[in-house]
């Protein structure tokens, strides 16, 4: 079961990208950034707090973590990697993505003594290479400015505090809770920023590209995966993130089927690492009574 709620977690996150590329054609990145969060941090608190009514509000205690949880998830790593797209190409930033478990592992291992084990630390290692050769051919040709790296680097920094943090805070509250103030908090801070750093290359078309965009963004990614993501972050950080590893290599896919770009021979042998690396970390078990449980279990789903 946990192999078939990494690989639909994967999948979904890795078309976020998509999502985003179509949306850029109606407006700026962090102005969309800020509508995402807008509207699904709002969507969120009408369904808790209006709708459905048995949900509890956080106590004054536990507002400092919400708050930061806002910041680090939702305004920093998003607005700082959708920014840095304007500097570097795609590829790069896959590149910084597959850093991200390693970060997490680091700040795990330091922050909540959790320890790694040498299978885990192979398994990053031989995923990681594969997304370097995935992206060698972007990366030799690459002409990104610095600001564009340091940007990555913040973005991809603040996901792993922000995974570290959520698991050190240990919330008593519904992941849907969580998501919903996470979101209202970071698209609340997001507006300002986005007016100050955009205000003079604004602008805004309401067209197909925008509501396309806007409503795969707010509930598929911003809800639906964000709680999935919740739900993983609380069983194992560490391998909830180590999941990141195959979000390029869906971005490959889904870009090929829908933005008609082409795989490459890089992308084909990068898979193969990834895929041998969740292997040795742990994070894939594919023996018979597991594939038993997980046909039984698919099939049960099905027939629901």
């Amino acid at each position: 079961m946990e192999t078939i709620l990494g690989l639909l977690f994967t999948l979904l996150w890795s078309s976020a990208a998509i999502a985003i590329k179509f949306g850029l054609n109606s407006t700026t990145p962090l102005a969309l950034a800020s509508i995402r969060f807008i509207l699904a941090g709002t969507l969120m608190m009408i369904f808790v707090y209006g709708i459905s009514r048995k949900y509890p509000m956080p106590t004054r205690k536990q507002f400092g973590p919400l708050i930061v949880l806002g910041l680090l998830n939702t305004t920093i790593y998003i607005g700082a990697t959708l920014w840095a797209l304007n500097y570097v190409s795609a590829g790069l930033f896959n590149l910084f993505v597959a850093a991200n478990p390693f970060l997490v592992a680091f700040l795990s291992y330091i922050w909540l003594k959790r320890k790694i084990s040498i299978k885990e630390w192979t398994g990053m290692g031989v995923a990681a290479a594969g997304l370097f050769i995935a992206v060698w051919p972007t990366l030799a040709s690459a002409e990104g400015r610095l600001i564009g790296f340091l940007l990555l680097g913040v973005g991809m920094a603040s996901m792993a505090l922000g995974s570290v943090y959520f698991k050190k805070a240990d919330l008593q509250l519904p992941g849907i809770v969580i998501n919903a103030w996470q979101l209202s908090i970071g698209g609340a801070v997001s507006v300002p920023l986005a007016y100050f750093i955009e205000k003079d290359r604004f602008f805004l078309n309401v067209d197909a590209y925008l509501i396309g965009s806007m409503i795969w963004l707010v509930f598929v990614i911003s809800i639906g995966s964000m709680l999935l993501w919740f739900y993983m972050l609380k069983r194992d950080a560490v391998k909830a993130n180590n999941w990141l590893f195959m979000t390029p290599i869906f971005g490959y896919m889904l870009a090929a089927v829908l933005l008609h770009e082409k795989i490459t021979s890089f992308d084909m042998v990068a898979t193969m690492f990834v895929v041998t690396g969740l292997f040795l970390s742990g994070n894939i078990q594919l023996s018979p009574q597991k594939l038993l449980q997980a046909r039984f279990q698919q099939g049960s789903l099905s027939r629901k």
